[in-house]
Formats: C-alpha cells, sequence, structure tokens
C-alpha cells in the first residue's frame, strides 16, 4: 500500500497575521514495507505531516494518496483510513483506560464493527505480536512496566490490522532496555510482517540504526530524502537545521582528530568497530 504526497502544503492560520506554513509543498513516495525514518528539530513541521498522512487533518493544497486513491477526494471514505494506517502518538500508554489489558486491546476493533470473536482473536493475535505473555491479559495495564504499557499500546494499533504504521517518539522516557526492546519490536513488525513504518525520532542514534530511509523535514520542506549513510554525510546541512549526528559518528570524528586515521562515516557501533578493527590491525 504505498503512499504517495502530491505537492501537499498545509497553511495555519491562512489570510491572518498569524499565517504559518508548516508543511511545504512535499511530494514524496514511500513504499510497501519501507522502515522510514523522520526527522527534524522541533516545530519542523512533522506532525502536521505525519496528520495529513493519517488523514486527521486536510491540507491547504496537494494530496495524498493511499494506494492508488486521493484520501481527500469527495467520495472517498476518509473513515476507512483508520483501518489501513495506524498511529501510536507519543507517551500512547496515557491513552490507556480499560480496566485490563485484554479490554483495552479489543477496543480498536470492536469499534470498527467487528463481532465479538473476531475482536477476540485480533486481540490476542496482536498480544502475541508484542511479545507479551497470557498471564498479563488480564491484568490492569496500569500495574505494567513503562516498556509493558509501551507494548499494549501497541497492540491496540496492531490489533485493527493497519497496513502502515505511524509511531512518534514511541522510545521516549523508555530505559535503554526499554528502548531496545520497543525498537527490535518496531523492527520486526517491518521485516516479518512486511508493514510500512514511519519512525518519527529525535535520536539520531536509534534512526541509523534501524531505519531504511530517511526523510529531513526543516521549515515545513522535504530538506533531505536519502539513506541513513547518504544523510548523516550532510554534517554542515543538519547542523544548519538543528539536528545532530549519531554519537558513534561524533566519536569517530574525535578519534580521527586524536590522529588515528579511521574513516568518520560510521553510523551504528558495528561499522564503528569494524573501522577501528581495520586500522589497527
Amino acid at each position: 500500500m504505498p503512499i504517495i504526497t502530491d505537492h501537499l502544503t498545509f497553511v495555519y492560520g491562512a489570510k491572518t497575521p498569524l499565517q504559518t506554513t508548516a508543511v511545504d509543498d512535499i511530494s514524496v513516495k514511500i513504499e510497501d514495507g519501507q522502515f522510514i525514518g523522520l526527522i527534524g528539530h522541533t516545530g519542523s513541521g512533522k506532525t502536521t505531516f505525519l496528520q495529513l498522512l493519517s488523514g486527521l487533518i486536510k491540507p491547504s493544497s496537494g494530496t495524498v494518496y493511499i494506494n492508488g486513491e486521493d484520501i481527500y477526494a469527495k467520495d472517498f471514505d476518509l473513515h476507512s483510513i483508520r483501518g489501513k494506517v495506524g498511529i501510536v502518538f507519543q507517551y500512547p500508554e496515557h491513552q490507556l483506560f480499560e480496566e485490563t489489558v485484554f479490554k483495552d486491546v479489543c477496543f480498536g476493533p470492536k469499534n470498527m464493527g467487528l463481532d465479538q470473536k473476531e475482536t477476540e482473536l485480533r486481540a490476542y493475535e496482536a498480544l502475541k505480536l508484542v511479545g507479551l505473555e497470557d498471564e498479563v491479559f488480564y491484568q490492569s495495564p496500569f500495574d505494567l512496566s513503562g516498556g509493558q504499557k509501551r507494548r499494549v499500546a501497541i497492540a491496540g494499533v496492531l490489533s485493527m490490522k493497519p497496513q502502515v504504521m505511524i509511531l512518534d517518539e514511541p522510545t521516549a522516557g523508555l530505559d535503554p532496555a526499554g528502548r531496545k526492546e520497543i525498537l527490535g519490536l518496531i523492527e520486526k513488525l517491518c521485516r516479518e510482517n512486511k508493514m510500512t513504518i514511519i519512525l518519527v525520532s529525535h535520536s539520531m542514534d536509534d534512526v541509523a540504526e534501524y531505519v531504511d530511509r530517511i526523510l529531513v523535514i526543516n521549515n515545513g520542506k522535504l530538506a533531505i530524502d536519502a539513506t541513513p549513510k547518504e544523510v548523516f554525510k550532510h554534517r554542515e546541512e543538519l547542523e544548519e537545521f538543528g539536528l545532530s549526528l549519531p554519537q558513534v559518528t561524533k566519536a569517530m570524528i574525535s578519534i580521527k582528530e586524536s590522529g588515528i586515521p579511521v574513516k568518520t562515516d560510521a553510523i551504528t557501533v558495528d561499522e564503528a568497530i569494524e573501522e577501528i578493527m581495520r586500522v589497527l590491525y
């Protein structure tokens, strides 16, 4: 289910003194099964862009095509997007409200009008998909750890069987172990379940490690669209955008400046180790 944005633009406060262009003429294509990283400084337009992709707000001009259909056409059933594009907002556990984990995950498919059997089957499958054990199903979600709550929230979206999942800072507030677990789960959904993932993150290390392609948004415009390796070659440009390099890349630059002739394009720990071993041995 490819996603295409065609000259997508959104203006807040149009024709007022406070007029601001949050998304400015973005045209891009996201193929099925891609793991996309979306980065940009606070206020760059990332959140507005996501809201447009998921049909939450209408563009000022341009449009979004999902699976070849213009989601903003007058005769398009925008409600149908909810079952195709799932959104996991930042701190999604704040939206948990049912008395048990299982009931909470049932909420989405139930509101899609599915019968009880199908609803419960989807909830079970989603909870297993995120790696939660059966004994957790009937506990209160508020008794779980932060990482477990995040998994329940993701399961709630998965139970609606979306083909695209958008995640806004899904590891915010988690410890390193919890971050690794959630990102590993998201990567598994992409690789094994062929789900298209759009990951919004302020962590350059996370996008460097996991995604196939990075979209850099700056002042509402799509500034860079490339592989992580290519994106992080734009060191000066990223600094101008208020973004940084992965910690590993910074470390390699420091090592080279100390006199050791390493290449400085490593963006993951494994790449850095390989390059240091090459130089030393």
